[in-house]
């Protein structure tokens, strides 16, 4: 018997770009910080708990879960729909990369679920790529080139080609995987176009692997050795640890092949070596099977037997059902040489079932091959028969000699024990024309690959004279300007300091100037500010004593009382740079409530536009108040009854509107009674707070206060543009 040659490919499957370590561990830091200061319970504290759960997922799970569930919970309680998707998708992730596909499959359709729901697009995308990793990991090719396919469908809707090269990418695999070679080589070069045109390494990385895969499973020994390189070469320079892991093990999987096992083991060895691919147990699993192959090739039975059970055992944990079936098949062809039929015959049954269900082709000929020569060895003819024509029918369907030629082989001899003499002289010529054909494509494969083997050397060594070369011609040239330019040079670095030195400068300059302006601003709002609650108070107290005078004592406590209230409530607001609206309209209400205590004699009205929700609407406070009491103090002189005061808000134009009307005597009576030069305390210091909140908001702010007569009618009219902010809903 011919010895079966068995291989191993490192799946590469991109869910989420690489991050390295440092960046992602400045990343942690930063969102555990913004957790620590921000408590909000609202949609930012979902999404900051999501981050960090992804950050986490691969070096510390516990705590990504713990971050997700929080996550979640909050979601929920927010009732916001999204937001409990995306915390849904982050679980599934979460699970995946601990081989928990069950829990992850459940994540994943709740959050489908709920996307489909509110038709998000970009949901209902990154689920199904999710989806494709998962069963396309476990070897369910059917399901994972369905939710490929679907991902792909959802890009094109969108318009958005960012990733469609990734999902190519996935697709290709699958193809690779089910034997669609030529499929899987179309999708790989048009993923790879993009990864070179964008110079994405890790995308030019696993598109050389994956398409050196695909010569290689077609015998294609130059062209698979040619790509494998490209991708080392690339791993070596990005640093890629995991990226030269997979290099290393195709290159030693491309050598076993062609019987070169020294050479294919020191490359496994290297692999070996490499610590960081050890925390994935699926590539573990599989240099384990390629090592156990190494020890078949070479009859040290006992070592291979102890390597493929240990994959075996590595498989079965994280559902790898892939190099499950290449380990179940390697143990019946280890116990086949050992003439104990019936163990092989047992575990080639085993690989068989699983690779007809994950229809993985390359696997399922060595099942078939080996249940044929079992078979054909324990004389039952029938089911050898049976077996050597499906690996004949597989091998032709996929274009693969070397399974083709044992096939026909096998049927050869099958024929001639039962008697069928034509048959077996017509599967024997096939299996001669086949031998020849292999025999010139390895000559020609070995001829090219020495070729190859010599141009590659030959471009090194090209590389490596160009670079000396280049190296004595900087030396030569740095001796040179060394010599004759050197004052030269030192006249340019001191030019370059100095322009920096005053750059510098300069910048540092305008920096203390813009931070001067900015304080400015800022101590400028604060003593408006405090300028305007003493008045107010000042103001309230001269009522109470006018009370106390008078011996109106159940009036003055009851003034008091309330006067305490409005007190608290005008200090919480002058503390803040910005209140609520409803916050300053309560004030206003309380004050107009206090003030009809002393005077029981004038109504007030305040108007708020159905578009104005008080709620959202944040405005700097005391700023309407002062133009109430205005109106109190100066507009009802010899008005004993019918006083009104009117305060209307409006949101027109992105302006916030307020009208303070009054029916007294107006501004121009009231100006020509009273001193010309002197104006309110409390006028003065709202106007100049405005022109401050104007700057400081770079929103228009302004008061007008104007005679009513020149609309006909009695009173004042005092309008303000109030600079605001409006909260938005998350």
């Amino acid at each position: 018997m011919k010895r079966i040659h068995l291989s191993c490919f490192v799946l590469v499957c991109i869910l989420f770009q690489s991050i390295s370590i440092y960046s992602q561990n400045r990343a942690i830091d930063s969102l555990e910080n913004v957790l620590k200061t921000y408590q909000k319970q609202d949609t930012i504290r979902v999404n900051t708990l999501n981050y960090l759960a992804f950050y986490n997922y691969r070096n510390n799970p516990p705590q990504a879960i713990a971050y997700n569930e929080e996550a979640l919970n909050l979601a929920k309680t927010l009732n916001a729909t999204k937001f409990i998707a995306h915390s849904y998708y982050i679980r599934a992730v979460v699970y995946t990369e601990q081989v928990n596909f069950e829990v992850a499959i459940k994540n994943y359709n709740k959050a489908l679920e709920v996307y489909n729901s509110i038709n998000d697009l970009n949901g209902l995308k990154k689920c199904n790529n999710g989806l494709g990793v998962l069963h396309q990991y476990r070897g369910n090719y059917n399901l994972a080139l369905k939710h490929f396919k679907e991902t792909l469908s959802i890009s094109e809707q969108l318009g958005d080609n960012s990733n469609k090269h990734s999902y190519l990418y996935n697709i290709g695999n699958v193809y690779s995987d089910t034997g669609e070679y030529q499929k899987a080589l179309e999708n790989f070069k048009l993923a790879l176009e993009h990864n070179i045109k964008n110079r994405d390494s890790l995308g030019m990385l696993n598109c050389y692997n994956s398409i050196a895969n695909v010569y290689y499973q077609q015998s294609n020994y130059p062209l698979a050795l040619n790509y494998h390189n490209q991708s080392l070469d690339i791993a070596q320079k990005s640093k890629d640890s995991i990226g030269i892991f997979q290099s290393l093990i195709n290159l030693g999987n491309l050598y076993r092949f062609q019987g070169l096992n020294d050479k294919a083991l020191s490359y496994y060895n290297r692999a070996h070596a490499i610590d960081n691919a050890k925390y994935n147990v699926k590539n573990i699993t599989a240099l384990k099977n390629n090592i156990a192959g190494i020890y078949y090739d070479n009859d040290e039975l006992d070592k291979a037997i102890t390597y493929f059970k240990e994959s075996i055992v590595l498989s079965k944990e994280i559902d790898d059902k892939v190099n499950l079936a290449t380990a179940l098949n390697g143990l019946g062809f280890v116990y086949f040489q050992r003439k104990d039929y019936e163990t092989a015959l047992s575990y080639f049954d085993q690989a068989l079932n699983i690779n007809l269900k994950i229809n993985q082709s390359y696997d399922l000929m060595d099942s078939y091959h080996g249940l044929a020569d079992t078979y054909y060895r324990l004389k039952t003819y029938d089911l050898a028969l049976e077996n050597a024509q499906k690996l004949a029918d597989s091998s032709e369907k996929h274009g693969l000699l070397r399974h083709k030629k044992n096939a026909y082989g096998l049927l050869s001899d099958i024929y001639g024990k039962t008697r069928n003499y034509k048959k077996a002289f017509e599967s024997h010529q096939q299996y001669k024309i086949l031998n020849d054909s292999i025999f010139n494509e390895d000559n020609i494969e070995k001829m090219t690959q020495l070729e190859y083997e010599y141009k590659y050397k030959q471009a090194l060594d090209s590389a490596s004279i160009r670079e000396l070369k280049l190296t004595k011609t900087v030396q030569a040239t740095s001796q040179d300007l060394q010599k004759s330019k050197r004052n030269y040079l030192w006249a340019i670095i001191c030019v370059l300091l100095v322009s920096i030195i005053l750059g510098s400068i300069i910048f540092s300059q305008r920096l203390k100037n813009e931070k001067s302006k900015t304080q400015n601003v800022v101590m400028e709002q604060k003593l408006l500010r405090s300028q305007m609650t003493p008045h107010f108070i000042f103001n309230s107290l001269s009522v109470l004593q006018g009370m106390i005078l008078n011996k109106e004592e159940k009036k003055s406590i009851q003034y008091l009382s309330k006067f305490s209230k409005l007190l608290r409530i005008t200090l919480e607001n002058s503390r803040d740079k910005m209140v609520s609206l409803s916050q300053e309209l309560l004030a206003i209400q309380n004050y107009l409530t206090l003030q009809n205590l002393e005077n029981d004699t004038f109504n007030c009205t305040i108007l708020v536009d159905e578009a104005i929700d008080v709620t959202l609407f944040e405005v700097p406070p005391m700023l309407i108040q002062p133009f109430v009491e205005n109106a109190i103090e100066h507009a009802f002189k010899d008005q004993t009854d019918n006083k009104r005061i009117d305060i209307k808000l409006a949101y027109t134009n992105k302006k916030l509107l307020c009208t303070i009307a009054d029916n007294g005597i107006g501004i121009d009576s009231a100006t020509k009674s009273e001193n010309k030069n002197k104006s309110s305390l409390a006028t003065v210091i709202t106007a100049e707070r405005l022109a401050v909140l104007s700057k400081d908001y770079n929103m228009e702010g302004s008061v007008t206060i104007e005679d009513r007569k020149k609309f006909d009618e009695q009173g004042t009219l005092v309008t303000l543009v109030i600079p605001h902010k409006i909260i938005a809903i998350s």
